[in-house]
C-alpha cells in the first residue's frame, strides 16, 4: 500500500469562495455580481444567484466569474488578470487542473456622487 498518496476533495462551494477571493484581489474589480446560475440546482441548494460557478468535469475545473468593474478600469486588462489570478490560486491551493476561467463583466460600478461629471 502506498502511504504517500493523498486524495484531496474540496467542496464546490469552497472552490467558489476561493475563486471569489482571487477575483476580488484584482485591481479594477469592484465586486462580484450575483447572476442566475442554475435554476434546477437552486431548488435543491437554495442558491440561485452566485458570482462564481465552478464545475468539476472529469477531475478538471471550469470556472465562471461574474464581475463588476470600476468606472475607469481597462476592462480587457482587468478580465485577463482575473482569469490568471483565479486559475493560479485555485491550482496552487488545490493542485487541481483548471481548464477554463470565463470572466463575464456583468456590471460597472459608477459611484452615486458623479452628478457633476
Amino acid at each position: 500500500m502506498n502511504n504517500n498518496a493523498t486524495v484531496l476533495s474540496v467542496n464546490t462551494e469552497v472552490l467558489e469562495k476561493m475563486a471569489e477571493i482571487a477575483a476580488k484581489e484584482v485591481e479594477g474589480v469592484s465586486g462580484l455580481c450575483k447572476k442566475a446560475i442554475d435554476l434546477k440546482g437552486a431548488v435543491k441548494t437554495k442558491q440561485a444567484f452566485k458570482g462564481v460557478k465552478v464545475e468539476n468535469v472529469n477531475g478538471a475545473l471550469k470556472i465562471n466569474v461574474y464581475i463588476s468593474v470600476e468606472k475607469n478600469a481597462l476592462v480587457k486588462e482587468v478580465a485577463e488578470k482575473v482569469q490568471i489570478n483565479v486559475k493560479e490560486k485555485i491550482q496552487t491551493m488545490t493542485n487541481t487542473a483548471v481548464t477554463k476561467v470565463n470572466v463575464i463583466v456583468a456590471d460597472i460600478n459608477i459611484p452615486a456622487d458623479t452628478d457633476g461629471e
